[in-house]
């Protein structure tokens, strides 16, 4: 078992994250019919369409601020309890505002339920915020211009998701230049259900610190190598890549190829419950199924903390939460 590794996690999408029975309950608060979306306590889909369709209608449940402060305090307790030490999640002010929430409003719910996690475990979190690909370029830059602006404590990097076979990367560039100039971390999701040249095109257009997934980029040597002496972070989701049948099994999966290469890989679970996974589990696959030793998997949520989007006093007390105790030394 790997639950006595300490844990982080860069990519998840918190509505993403809400479990079954906390989007049932909240379904009932407002009479919403969940028909089409949960069965038998589990999220119905079958393609990536219709996981965003199902996607969509989870987090149209989420109604107020108070609401996302419940979603996010329940994922990071259940995150501290696994032995996490740092979380970011991915946030979409644009299904706040499909529900008639407004962006401040759905951020500081969310801030408020980090808040309360972190009083009650010291879990660390920030949010990044996300710009949806398959809403247009102008609703991008539209998002990155009201990132740029925020200066909210909690909020430190700028994402880009959605529907990655929408428009190219270069119709969204001016969005990610506009979060540079602001100070933001960046990460941009790619090489997921497009192949190596969405990886390519990411870190020539957008020169992301972090690419969300990246996996496809092993369809091509000369990339691999690149995003190793880039030192370019990929946040990996095996549990995703299998669900979504961006690869058919475990065995296909290129985690270990991208480490053998020298590439920085991180665990994450990306939309947990969607996926039947957890971070948990994330962890575990790579152990007892993809054959990684415990100094790997620490090396890997080392690497998480170094790419973390937090200010670095913050990242020097995380690492040394890493540090072995000297009980475990002997």
């Amino acid at each position: 078992m790997t639950l006595h590794l300490k844990k982080a996690e860069l990519h998840c999408h918190i509505e993403g994250a809400a479990p079954p029975s906390l989007a049932l309950t909240q379904a009932e608060k407002y009479g919403i019919d969940t028909d089409g979306f949960i069965r038998e306590g589990v999220y119905v889909w079958n393609d990536f369409t219709s996981f965003i369709a199902c996607y969509d209608a989870v987090a149209s449940v989420f109604r107020t601020a108070e609401d996302y402060a419940l979603l996010a305090e329940t994922y990071l307790m259940d995150l501290a309890a696994a032995n996490t030490i740092y979380s970011e999640l991915f946030i979409s002010p644009d299904h706040g505002e499909a529900v008639g929430l407004p962006a401040l409003d759905y951020i500081e719910g969310l801030a408020a339920g980090i808040r309360l996690a972190k009083e009650k475990t010291g879990i660390e979190c920030r949010m990044i915020i996300v710009g949806e690909r398959h809403l247009g370029p102008e609703n991008v830059v539209s998002r990155a211009k009201f990132a740029a602006k925020l200066d909210h404590p909690l909020v430190t990097g700028f994402n880009m998701a959605g529907e990655e076979r929408m428009g190219r990367v270069a119709d969204y560039a001016p969005a990610f230049d506009i979060v540079r100039e602001a100070g933001l971390g960046i990460t941009i999701h790619a090489g997921e259900l497009c192949g190596a040249f969405s990886v390519a095109d990411a870190l020539e257009i957008v020169r992301p610190t972090r690419i969300g997934h990246g996996v496809r980029a092993i369809e091509e040597p000369d990339l691999v190598k690149r995003l190793a002496d880039l030192g370019t972070v990929l946040e990996v989701c095996p549990g995703s890549n299998i669900a979504l049948k961006v690869f058919p099994d475990y065995d296909s999966h290129p985690l270990r190829e991208f480490v053998n290469a020298g590439v920085r890989v991180t665990l994450n679970s990306d939309d947990p419950p969607f996926f039947h996974t957890s971070l948990v589990q994330e962890y575990e696959t790579a152990s007892r199924v993809m054959g990684f030793t415990d100094e790997e998997i620490n090396a890997m949520t080392r690497t998480a903390i170094e790419a973390a989007f937090v200010d670095e006093e913050t990242r020097k007390v995380l690492l040394a939460q890493l540090e072995p105790t000297p009980m475990a030394r002997e």
